[in-house]
């Protein structure tokens, strides 16, 4: 079946991006537990920005707010020191940190206690739609890479005209010439960071998408010389079965 556009009429209309991307990571992980080697797990991530906050208070045993120095006080009977006030801050300014939102696959090694080797990042509209949105992606993007793991990015939204994978060959001073000087919107690109000899190589698998053809199948590295297959057609099209999705 054919890549369809998840953010447009008519398939728009009567299922949400939001549905189908929250199902995508878990059928991913369906696929890929059966082509891992023993000692290696794999497990779908969603997260959606910071919905609640922790209340530090609730980690006193319910004691009530109060300094350490009162309560100092009333354990042990003696004079408690002053709580130390910080001086006034030299910057103080309204910001609007971009959330992370996060659509994923992590694949760990259990053997190096649960070490992280693989991540596949599925792009969401939030994570396009300004500069500060695509520059959280592409540095955390960039950050698993330089600790080795390997990186493969899903990109389906078709509403917002940017590229995250040259924008992460961007940041690492480098570029994919096979993409052209007009990389395409949707994509699927794999990275991974190998030793050779004293210097460090990036290799990396990129595709261009296209509505109504078929998606390809990407390279999981899991070590140097040990990869998987992951084959997002068979992926998707067990999300869009699920959903029902025509």
């Amino acid at each position: 079946m054919p890549l369809r556009d998840h953010f447009r009429a008519p398939i728009s209309k009567r299922w949400s991006w939001e549905g189908f991307h929250g199902l995508w990571p878990a059928a991913m992980v369906q696929k890929l537990v059966v082509q891992l080697p023993p000692g290696y797990v794999a497990e779908p991530r969603v997260h959606l920005g910071a919905f609640f906050e922790i209340d530090v208070c609730t980690f006193e045993e319910g004691l009530p707010a109060a300094s350490y120095s009162s309560r100092a006080r009333e354990g042990n009977g003696g004079v408690a020191t002053a709580t130390w006030a910080p001086p006034a801050p030299t910057l103080s300014i309204d910001v609007d940190i971009p959330e992370q939102y996060a659509y994923e696959v992590l694949v760990f090694d259990l053997e190096r206690d649960r070490e992280l080797v693989a991540a596949v990042e599925i792009v969401s509209p939030a994570n396009k739609d300004r500069p500060g949105s695509r520059q959280v992606f592409v540095a955390k993007c960039a950050s698993l890479l330089q600790k080795g793991v390997c990186v493969s990015i899903v990109d389906l939204v078709t509403v917002r005209d940017y590229n995250l994978y040259t924008e992460l060959l961007a940041l690492l001073e480098c570029s994919d010439p096979s993409l052209g000087n007009n990389p395409p919107p949707i994509y699927a690109a794999t990275c991974r960071k190998r030793n050779n000899g004293p210097k460090t190589k990036l290799e990396a698998w990129s595709w261009p998408l296209v509505i109504g053809q078929a998606l390809p199948t990407i390279p999981v590295w899991l070590t140097e010389s040990e990869a998987v297959s992951l084959e997002l057609e068979a992926s998707y099209e067990e999300a869009c079965r699920a959903l029902r999705i025509a």
